[in-house]
């Protein structure tokens, strides 16, 4: 809890851990709103909290538009979230900006198997992370911020049986294979957040998953 100089309390919301840091934070998200609110009306408290952080992250109010949620995403990953369950990231980036969660974030990026997997498979690093994970009895929430193939890796882990998740939040960017593989989290039954064509990236990933985290209590 912050205070202000009042002594009056102030809810921290958004990253703000300082009297000054609420302050802007406060004010942008008052813009947030102002540039969105007609675009999220049909959108629940819990989901309106995402999107508005996603777009107060990106300063790109487009997100309120692309910003794609299954109906049971928010309810899954708040279960999981509260239950303490392992949260699973694609990129060191995402797992750094992930923040407050008393529960374990992984990333296998950089593992040495990791590594003698992609090489023997010929496929990146990325991708062979999630089959890591998957043979570490991973189970839990994933969290897709940069690599197309890790997202389809995890699709099709789930599909073979070989991947328990709860939730994925899917929006890896870029111009090859980002839109497609985010479409095809779209039409699975796993509950999901994307970003619909090529935008996405750490930022998103990371504002998604800690709105989540804010939101549990």
């Amino acid at each position: 809890m912050i205070k202000r100089t009042d002594s009056s309390p102030v809810t921290m919301f958004m990253g703000a851990s300082t009297k000054q840091g609420y302050d802007i934070a406060s004010k942008s998200r008052k813009i947030v709103k102002s540039l969105i609110d007609h675009k999220t009306r049909h959108l629940s408290p819990e989901e309106r909290a995402i999107v508005e952080r996603i777009v107060h992250s990106t300063a790109d109010p487009e997100y309120a538009d692309i910003t794609k949620m299954s109906s049971n995403f928010v309810d899954e990953s708040l279960k999981a979230i509260r239950n303490g369950q392992d949260i699973l990231t694609d990129i060191t980036m995402v797992k750094v900006g992930i923040n407050q969660y008393p529960g374990d974030v992984k990333c296998y990026i950089n593992h040495d198997e990791t590594l003698a997997l992609a090489k023997e498979e010929g496929i990146t690093r990325a991708a062979a992370a999630m089959k890591v994970a998957a043979a570490e009895g991973f189970d839990g929430v994933v969290v897709i911020g940069n690599s197309p193939t890790a997202l389809l890796e995890v699709l099709e882990l789930v599909q073979n049986g070989d991947m328990d998740v709860k939730s994925v939040i899917g929006v890896p960017v870029g111009f090859v294979g980002a839109a497609e593989s985010k479409e095809a989290l779209h039409n699975t039954e796993i509950p999901h957040l994307i970003t619909q064509g090529p935008k996405g990236g750490t930022p998103v990933a990371v504002a998604a998953v800690n709105s989540l985290i804010n939101l549990k209590s």
